[in-house]
């Protein structure tokens, strides 16, 4: 992600949850949890749980000890466990990762700060929506020429536009809530997801620390599934596929040839070191930027799910790496879809102008439509074309070219014409669905404020 832009733009605190301390911490959480649980079964000693439970936090742990065990055993887990052990009173630290294995902790930690960046992300989508419904309202009306192919279609509004991407950010929304009990899962499996370790009281253990970690047990404990993750990933790609479209529109309509937007450009900002008139869209291009890189993710995430056997560790690397890198992305692609929506500067007048650059052919179906009432919708297509091809190639008027043509003006007068050239009159349902938009947008945000407040 650009670094030009970071000074404007807010850490959303998705780096501060995959540093080495949060994920150690994450990794003494869940053990606390599995001691608990292993407790309330009668599998270890109440007190040795407790003592566990007290002594599983950062601060108690000699952390420059764990990095030098790091260095010397090359494993991410086993240097924590033994700083743990030695910090626990008693015997308790006897009894730290009873009959689990480094997988079982170090995926089931992974996943509550994934479900932090998870929640983290919510709260960036609500703060869009928000931004977004008003804007769908305000420019409801507000005429530009509707395009398709990169050309001019029919008349539009840019509160269609806006509607559109509520309409689709607000399935994301949907996506990313209905993931949440197949994604966020505890894992307790032991060293072949067999459960040898622990018998039937594993399976009993494992959802009582669900429960402690305010997750879900996997039913198969498995440590080659890997699909729930890669489905988090891949839904991190969709979204930011999406922050990419709206990017490349914004990116688009700032152009000089376009004019009808610009994101915020606060004062003293520098576009260019050798051009001092530059007001480049830098959000629009981080935004853009990162999505790319986000969804270049998707496949290593899908690769990850090619498990062999009962264990691979390359699997959980490439798994790591999508998903710490996919959700650092996507926090600072929504932090800055947040700063570009928030700012943007909307120029209805340049909207219009550009809406009569073609003449009045951009109401050539209007045209077509109100004359083949008459003339049959066919003919009157070929009549229309006439015209409008004949207004490109030799450069005339498009209404004179209507006004010379008796198949026409035969069946509508010249005020009936000048109404249907009017494109004020030809945007459909644009307004409709702006308003519509708006209200979703409120709806939304509104519930997914209202479920992480309680969530906290």
């Amino acid at each position: 992600m650009s670094e030009e832009t970071s000074a404007r733009v807010e850490d959303p605190g998705i780096r501060a949850l995959f540093t080495q301390e949060s994920r150690w911490q994450a990794w003494l959480d869940v053990e606390a949890a599995l001691a608990q649980s292993q407790a309330e079964l009668g599998i270890i000693p109440d007190a040795a749980a407790k003592e566990i439970t007290r002594k599983a936090k950062l601060e108690f742990i000699d952390q420059n000890a764990v990095r030098e065990d790091l260095a010397r055993t090359g494993h991410a887990l086993v240097p924590l466990i033994w700083a743990l052990d030695r910090v626990c009173e008693g015997d308790a630290g006897g009894y730290v990762h009873w009959g689990a294995t480094t997988q079982n902790i170090t995926q089931t930690g992974q996943l509550l700060l994934m479900r932090e960046a998870h929640y983290i992300f919510l709260r960036q989508l609500a703060q869009i929506l928000n931004t977004l419904g008003p804007l769908a309202q305000k420019t409801k009306d507000m005429l530009l020429p509707g395009r398709t192919h990169g050309q001019h279609a029919v008349p539009a509004t840019f509160g269609l536009k806006v509607a559109v991407w509520i309409d689709e950010l607000c399935r994301h929304v949907e996506r990313l809530r209905g993931c949440e009990h197949r994604v966020f899962v505890t894992m307790l499996g032991g060293a072949a997801g067999t459960l040898a370790s622990l018998g039937s009281p594993g399976l009993e253990t494992q959802a009582k620390m669900a429960e402690r970690l305010r997750m879900k047990p996997m039913s198969m404990p498995a440590r080659t599934l890997y699909d729930h993750q890669a489905e988090y990933v891949g839904l991190l790609g969709l979204l930011g596929a999406t922050a990419g479209k709206i990017g490349r529109e914004i990116f688009t309509l700032m152009k000089q040839e376009f004019g009808e937007v610009e994101e915020p450009v606060p004062p003293g900002t520098v576009g260019s070191s050798t051009m001092p008139q530059k007001r480049n869209p830098k959000l629009a291009q981080d935004i853009i930027a990162g999505a790319a890189q986000l969804r270049a993710l998707v496949p290593l995430a899908l690769e990850a799910v090619q498990a062999e056997h009962e264990a691979d560790r390359t699997n959980s690397l490439m798994m790591s790496k999508a998903i710490h890198e996919g959700c650092e992305l996507m926090g600072d692609i929504l932090a800055r879809m947040n700063v570009m929506l928030g700012g943007l500067q909307v120029f209805p007048e340049r909207m219009r102008e550009n809406l009569d650059l073609s003449g009045g052919l951009i109401m050539a179906e209007a045209l077509m439509l109100e004359l083949g009432k008459t003339l049959g919708r066919q003919r009157a297509h070929d009549v229309i074309y006439d015209a409008a091809q004949a207004s490109v190639t030799e450069k005339r008027s498009f209404r004179e070219l209507l006004q010379e043509d008796k198949r026409i003006t035969e069946r509508l007068t010249d005020d009936e014409v000048e109404a249907l050239l009017d494109p004020a009159q030809y945007t459909g349902l644009c307004s409709h669905f702006a308003e519509e938009g708006a209200a979703r947008a409120r709806e939304v945000a509104g519930a997914l404020e209202a479920e992480l407040k309680i969530r906290g």
